[in-house]
């Protein structure tokens, strides 16, 4: 059958195309924007708004006599061609990604060349700065110059010699960065950043007259305002090598971007400030560039993932002096490193389980008042006062009912049970296990039951045996243990502690049964009853 070759590869791509073409899906297209000249110049201006804010004179410092710049071998960059995905639209130059990977080969000596020379003159060539922005409608009918997203497309030879710079500048850097970082790193990632505050919170609220404050903090374009000077004193003081350094100051700075849409193009502007999104390294740079951003107080944690942070306040016989001290200490940091704080998208969370509370009295930020919630998206997971996670489940549950009417569909065009599997795995258990370690040991009755429903269903339909959603919890609860029990470096590592005999962890002590059933007690609950675990680490 020829829709069903679009399962067969385990592409992706393929297989929602497949979808389309059985569904006759029609995506709902947003109004065009208008390409009058006039608005894309409006547009430009408007995407590059916080140039106003840099006063800062960025200047490059002398290398000293004997210092060796950053090389690459032709190797190098001939793999890293090799690794283009040919799907990538071109930047700014018109090359197009396909030509590069297959002309690898042919090209990885000139380009070597110029990048080396690149690399050790500190100058990046204007042509590999350039940028254009696509504007993208958010809304089905954009209001306002904010209502269009801005999709940055640069040269594709430009992420190539990012993707070496970026190896280079990550081996180098010092064990002492912010641990609570969990984006870019390896073996992180939102369910770290997530069931790491998660268990703070819940073994703090075990003890008596205690309550947690949580404030999400939402920032105004963070990665356009980042001082390229103020990021660069930072790396500096990190230990990275003054070349690199000029490189980057000089591949941050100066740098020609226009909007562009359907061949109509604005005005160019040459932009000094932020790290540009649609680079290679900008996330990684923003990371850096916040790594001093953190607690004062052993009883406050600051989680970051990438430019989305949260204070947590750990409160005790109702003394938030050290909690409301360090929102203030964090304002006037973003305040000094021209990061904008948006009153008006910052929630605050407040978890008190005591039998009489107090009022407790709004945090004020630069004078205004944050709205506190009942609940919060925290990361991608429905995070309630309550600490239950009805709001969460229901979410999934009603996502994953909306992909079952595709999978009808395919069972409709008698398509196999393998590619029904498949689709359902992809696009179904992806959705209804997302974050599944943090929140699925404390799932009330019903809300399980609701999950593995969709499950039942789906295994209706498909013809075929699915895993249950607590097989799957369970699986990757035991995984992940012993991925952090590894992780020396890993924030919770300290949790899995080895008792005298090297055959047990010692076991978190909790008192209350959403403690309890937590990810980290549950963790290292199930290594405890795996001995081969304990096994392998001796023969380690």
């Amino acid at each position: 059958m020829k829709v069903e070759g679009h399962f067969s590869n385990s592409n992706p791509r393929s297989m929602w195309q497949g979808i389309q073409v059985i569904s006759n899906y029609k995506p709902i297209n947003a109004s065009p924007p208008s390409t009058d000249i006039s608005f894309l110049n409006e547009l430009n201006n408007f995407y590059a708004r916080f140039e106003k804010d840099n006063h800062e004179q960025a200047s490059k410092v002398e290398l000293t006599a004997g210092h060796q710049p950053l090389t690459f071998s032709t190797t190098d960059v001939r793999a890293e061609l090799s690794r283009i995905n040919p799907r990538k639209a071109a930047g700014p130059d018109g090359i197009p990604g396909r030509v590069l990977r297959t002309c690898a080969a042919e090209l990885a000596g000139v380009l070597t060349d110029l990048f080396n020379l690149s690399l050790a003159h500190a100058v990046v060539p204007t042509c590999f700065k350039s940028t254009s922005i696509v504007p993208v409608p958010k809304h089905s009918t954009p209001a306002c110059l904010n209502d269009y997203r801005a999709v940055a497309l640069t040269p594709i030879i430009t992420k190539c010699l990012e993707q070496l710079v970026l190896a280079q500048l990550k081996s180098c850097l010092p064990p002492t960065l912010d641990p609570h970082q969990y984006a870019y790193r390896k073996n992180r990632s939102t369910e770290d950043a997530v069931s790491t505050a998660l268990h703070s919170v819940l073994s703090h609220l075990d003890n008596k007259d205690t309550y947690t404050r949580m404030l999400f903090i939402d920032f105004s374009s963070a990665f356009n305002t980042v001082i390229p000077s103020k990021l660069i004193t930072k790396l500096r003081d990190l230990g990275i090598s003054i070349s690199i350094c000029n490189w980057l100051l000089d591949f941050l700075t100066n740098r020609p971007q226009h909007v562009l849409l359907d061949h109509h193009c604005s005005p160019t502007l040459t932009i000094n400030t932020g790290v540009p999104q649609g680079c290679v390294m900008s996330p990684f740079l923003y990371s850096l560039f916040t790594h001093d951003c953190r607690a004062l107080h052993g009883s406050n944690t600051i989680i970051k993932f990438a430019d989305d942070t949260t204070v947590i306040g750990l409160i005790k016989d109702n003394d938030e002096s050290s909690y409301r001290e360090e929102v203030d200490r964090l304002a006037t940091w973003c305040h000094n490193n021209n990061l904008l704080l948006n009153t008006n998208k910052t929630k605050e969370l407040v978890l008190d389980f005591r039998r009489k509370t107090d009022i407790h009295p709004p945090i004020h930020i630069n004078g205004a008042a944050v709205e506190r919630v009942s609940s919060f998206k925290f990361l991608g997971v429905h995070l309630s006062q309550d600490l239950t996670w009805t709001t969460n489940c229901s979410s999934l549950v009603k996502k994953a009912h909306q992909r079952l009417f595709f999978l009808r569909t395919l069972k409709k065009h008698h398509l196999s049970s393998g590619v029904l599997v498949n689709f359902y795995r992809c696009t179904i258990e992806s959705i209804l296990t997302s974050c599944v370690m943090v929140w699925y040991g404390n799932c009330s009755a019903s809300d399980r039951k609701a999950l593995q429903k969709v499950v039942k269903t789906a295994q209706r339909i498909a013809g075929a045996s699915l895993p249950s959603v607590e097989d799957i919890y369970r699986r990757r609860c035991h995984r992940r243990a012993k991925k952090v029990s590894k992780d020396s470096c890993h924030p919770a590592h300290g949790l899995f502690t080895l008792m005298p005999s090297g055959k047990r962890y010692r076991s978190l002590r909790t008192k209350t049964t959403r403690f309890r059933n937590s990810f980290f007690p549950t963790a290292v609950s199930l290594l405890n009853s795996h001995p081969s675990h304990f096994t392998s680490l001796q023969a380690q």
